[in-house]
């Protein structure tokens, strides 16, 4: 399974490739692009050497959010996502042996037990819990009983609402649609 979420083949495939990374990606997706986001953790793999929980766990806070800021910046807000990825990587030392992919492999969990775990991190609230368990499911192998109704809305079938239907360019612009229509209809409401 390879991911196509960035349009940069290196970031893609390490998204595709480490599930810390793609973890990571989910995180930082707020308040930027999608494609911005889950290009991070190859800006952090360029500049910290790895995307290892137990070593950016591990790593100088104040050298952390230099290798946050440095231009290109891995985020807008390179201070607080730097605390935010080195306090979701603790939590997966703490909990998951440093392994993201743990949170829905081990125990062979359902859709609504991985939205249990996800929504347990630091930074995953419950529609970023459910965004990233559509997108595990739809793109990532994720097979886990009820996982579709446990993403609701997001893991609906042939739906793009989400970085969880991003498959292509095309793919991209009809979710960045779906945002600005939800956008437009809030400001109206």
């Amino acid at each position: 399974m390879a991911l196509h979420i960035t349009g940069d083949d290196a970031a893609d495939t390490l998204l595709s490739e480490n599930p810390l990374a793609l973890l990571i990606g989910m995180l930082l997706d707020q308040q930027v692009a999608m494609e911005t986001a889950f290009a991070g953790p190859e800006k952090i793999r360029e500049r910290a050497g790895a995307v290892d929980a137990a070593a950016l766990a591990g790593y100088d806070p104040g050298a952390l959010v230099e290798v946050f800021r440095e231009t290109p910046a891995v985020h807008r807000y390179p201070g607080s996502m730097a605390g935010r990825a080195q306090q979701l990587c603790q939590a997966l030392v703490d909990d998951w042996d440093g392994d993201a992919a743990a949170i829905w492999t081990r125990d062979a969990p359902s859709g609504r037990e991985v939205l249990k775990r996800l929504k347990a991190l630091p930074g995953f609230g419950d529609q970023k819990a459910k965004i990233f368990l559509a997108l595990l499911g739809k793109q990532y192998g994720f097979t886990g009983d009820g996982w579709r109704e446990a993403s609701a809305p997001y893991g609906e079938d042939g739906s793009f609402r989400s970085v969880a239907d991003i498959t292509s360019p095309e793919s991209l612009a009809k979710v960045r649609e779906h945002k600005r229509a939800m956008k437009a209809a809030a400001k109206k409401g």
